[in-house]
């Protein structure tokens, strides 16, 4: 087998570097590759000379390409320091889920707030953050409308202290902004907020971040695969069919192939409504298993149905999310759907490569 450049990157991105979920390739550190005869040498960049990950990616490298390509090479690898390498974006974030919507007016955020909240109930850490920037809506919704992120330097950069609620840590552009002013903001403008939160925050270590999107397509959906390798990507929709033909458009732009991010299921909110003094009837206002229906004929998972409940909307406006209640119909519906975005995270994470971030191509 000819060896050339291409070959040690391909071996090589099976290296992540060490609290991160990115790769060596895919943060850039791998340089100056040359391949002489049996001769192999390439200098790897660290972001400090005295980065304490040296070591251990050195050793795996070596590794990586003595198992692919065996020992009858003389294999050199030159570390060195740079300021200049890429970072890794939430290096202690293990799963980062996009919560999408193919049109307004279907409770993206209120399940987004609710799947959020069920999840930090089974144990697991969890961020979230409202990349809602022209609605906010995730402070109101946390009764937190008046919080005020602290802002901490660390290492000389000034680092955002998420809100933590409910197990939860948000960030919200709504935290920085006046709640009775429109934001008009030009997208530039806005993707740069976004980013912002995002790199600026505090997260620490994350089982799962959730990003609350705005509806349909926009430059924010582009900035966060741009920005982050999303794990993969939930839609949610309502049964009646103006929603169900937004949905496929949704599915269409992260099964693209120029994004390419899974989409792990599609979750059907509204599903039907229970008056209280008839628990046994089901009123199925915007229709029936619309989304159940799609999810079959797209071949993507159910995640859950979602009932009509007043408790639902009265948790939203009060700051009181529904999942918060054990033991209820619906904190149980959200228990459920937790556990099922969970489940297919975890298949997904043992079947399909990680995803990368999208790369901006320059012209």
């Amino acid at each position: 087998m000819a060896v050339i450049p291409k070959t040690i990157t391909d071996i090589l991105r099976n290296v992540i570097y060490p609290g991160s979920n990115q790769n060596v390739v895919e943060l850039e550190m791998v340089q100056e590759i040359r391949i002489a005869g049996s001769r192999i040498s390439f200098t790897l960049v660290f972001q400090s000379e005295n980065d304490l990950n040296i070591q251990a990616v050195l050793e795996t490298c070596a590794r990586e390409i003595e198992k692919s390509l065996g020992t009858e090479y003389d294999l050199t690898i030159t570390p060195k320091g740079s300021n200049r390498m890429k970072a890794p974006v939430l290096p202690g974030v293990k799963n980062i889920i996009a919560i999408a919507s193919g049109k307004g007016g279907v409770g993206k955020s209120t399940v987004a707030v609710n799947l959020a909240i069920a999840m930090a109930k089974t144990g697991a850490k969890v961020g979230l953050i409202d990349a809602d920037i022209f609605g906010p809506s995730i402070p109101k919704m946390f009764g937190e409308e008046g919080a005020h992120p602290l802002i901490e330097e660390i290492n000389g950069r000034d680092m955002i202290i998420p809100v933590e609620k409910y197990g939860v840590k948000i960030l919200s552009i709504g935290f920085f902004s006046n709640q009775e002013t429109a934001l008009i903001w030009r997208g530039p403008v806005a993707s740069n907020a976004l980013k912002q939160m995002i790199i600026q925050g505090l997260w620490g270590e994350l089982d799962y971040m959730l990003i609350d999107l705005p509806p349909g397509t926009s430059d924010i959906h582009l900035t966060v695969v741009q920005t982050l390798p999303v794990t993969g990507s939930v839609i949610v929709t309502t049964p009646q069919d103006v929603a169900l033909a937004d949905v496929i458009k949704g599915v269409s732009m992260f099964q693209s192939k120029s994004i390419d991010v899974p989409v792990l299921g599609i979750i059907e909110n509204m599903s039907w409504f229970t008056p209280a003094e008839l628990p046994e009837n089901k009123y199925y206002i915007f229709g029936k298993d619309g989304g159940k229906n799609l999810a079959q004929k797209m071949e993507i998972p159910l995640l859950g149905q979602i009932p009509i409940v007043m408790s639902i909307r009265e948790g939203g406006d009060n700051g009181i999310p529904a999942a918060l209640v054990d033991d209820s119909v619906i904190g149980n519906s959200f228990i459920e759907l937790a556990a099922n975005v969970i489940e297919q995270l975890d298949y997904r994470n043992e079947n399909l490569k990680p995803t990368e971030r999208v790369r901006v191509k320059k012209r």
